[in-house]
């Protein structure tokens, strides 16, 4: 179990995931915190049934 977790939801492509994830690590390193461990992916939407630009995922970095 995670105490702390910073989380986006990526609406897009998953080609266009790097934007995401680096926003997330440039908020953890800018406040002071560092990665804890690998990231976590929540797909919202169905990549056969969904318009690749509105694909949905929650990506989450656990910190410390």
């Amino acid at each position: 179990i995670e105490d702390r977790c910073v989380h986006i939801m990526h609406i897009s492509h998953n080609l266009r995931e790097p934007e995401s994830f680096n926003k997330l690590l440039k908020l953890v390193i800018v406040n002071g915190f560092t990665v804890n461990r690998l990231h976590h992916e929540m797909y919202l939407s169905n990549p056969r049934k969904t318009d690749p630009e509105k694909l949905t995922t929650i990506i989450s970095y656990p910190f410390k």
